[in-house]
């Protein structure tokens, strides 16, 4: 082989290596209770030892740690990259945010799925006296929120079913995932979330969902008081379609890896 062809195949290694610790760093993400050596390999599809080369690697740069139980989950370094991931998306969404209150007057809002709940991460608000206000590092639920639907719906099929079964369960809630699918493939069709006074009385919402420069998945919404809302509904549309069509030629990329 010439020195040419060693550094293509190389270079073809090194590129597997980092798609392999990657898939592997995507599980433990999925599962943050922790996984063993086994289950992990299972879930990557590859060899047990493979998967061990690989988390002993990720050890060494404190990206997975191993638990008292034996387990293998997120170390302290991947929550460093986190946040500053997170800080990064907020500074780069502040702008769109605000193009689209200036659009249609009405809060927007940025959230990121944490876990099995959606963490408010910005918010601008509207120019109206009446508009809605939720804190930054407010926890909102998946299954009855416009943010945390459009999140759901970005999701594998067999993820988001995980997710919402869930939920419904934590809170008591008796729910039906036939009609639930078919809601969250109309919101794959259109690209739309919507929540009805379903999360909050009077609040009705719009949203949308992409995936970041790391995979998380994040949504933009906006929240309007239910007297407004028929009278702005296709404006607030429209500006979400549009902004959603942005994200995507942005984040393209960075969506296959969910």
């Amino acid at each position: 082989m010439t020195d040419t062809g060693l550094d293509k195949s190389q270079s073809r290694n090194g590129i597997q290596v980092i798609g392999r610790a990657a898939a592997v760093l995507r599980a433990l993400r999925d599962n943050p209770e922790g996984m063993s050596l086994g289950q992990i390999a299972e879930r990557v599809d590859l060899a047990r030892s493979t998967v061990q080369r690989i988390v002993a690697a990720l050890q060494e740069e404190r990206l997975v740690i191993t638990m008292g139980t034996g387990g293998i989950r997120l170390g302290p370094e991947v929550t460093s990259l986190a946040n500053a991931a997170r800080l990064n998306i907020v500074e780069y969404c502040r702008p769109l945010l605000t193009e689209l209150v200036q659009r249609t007057g009405e809060t927007a809002d940025l959230s990121v799925l944490r876990g099995q709940s959606m963490i408010f991460l910005d918010q601008m608000p509207g120019i109206h006296r009446l508009r809605t206000v939720s804190a930054v590092g407010d926890i909102f639920p998946l299954t009855d929120t416009a943010n945390g639907r459009a999140v759901l719906a970005n999701l594998p099929t067999e993820r988001a079913r995980q997710l919402t079964i869930n939920e419904w369960l934590n809170r008591q809630i008796e729910g039906d995932w036939t009609s639930f699918a078919k809601m969250l493939d109309q919101v794959r069709d259109s690209g739309l979330a919507y929540d009805r006074e379903e999360h909050t009385s009077d609040i009705s919402a719009i949203g949308i969902s992409f995936a970041d420069w790391a995979g998380d998945l994040h949504a933009i919404s906006v929240p309007v008081p239910a007297s407004r809302f028929p009278r702005c509904e296709a404006a607030v549309a429209r500006a979400l379609t549009n902004l959603r069509g942005r994200l995507e030629e942005t984040f393209r990329p960075y969506s296959q890896t969910i």
